[in-house]
C-alpha cells in the first residue's frame, strides 16, 4: 500500500490540495448557483489528466514560483 509522506509539502501535494478545493467549490457552486460552474470542474479534471501525462501544469508552475516545497 502506498502512503504519501505528509511530513513536508511538495508541489505535487499542493496541486492535489488546490485541485480538490477547486473541484469541491465548483461542484457546490454548480448545485447552488448555476450549472455552468461544472465546466470549471471539468477543466480542473482535464488539467490533472494533462499533468499526469505530460508533467506540465500551470498550477504547479505557480506554486513552485511562490516557493511551495522548497527547502529553506
Amino acid at each position: 500500500m502506498y502512503k504519501l509522506n505528509t511530513s513536508k509539502w511538495s508541489v505535487e501535494r499542493a496541486v492535489y490540495l488546490v485541485a480538490g478545493i477547486f473541484v469541491l467549490g465548483s461542484v457546490i457552486l454548480g448545485c447552488i448557483v448555476h450549472e455552468y460552474f461544472l465546466y470549471f470542474t471539468a477543466f480542473v479534471g482535464a488539467m490533472l489528466i494533462n499533468f499526469s501525462l505530460t508533467g506540465w501544469c500551470p498550477m504547479a508552475i505557480l506554486l513552485d514560483k511562490v516557493g511551495v516545497g522548497k527547502e529553506k
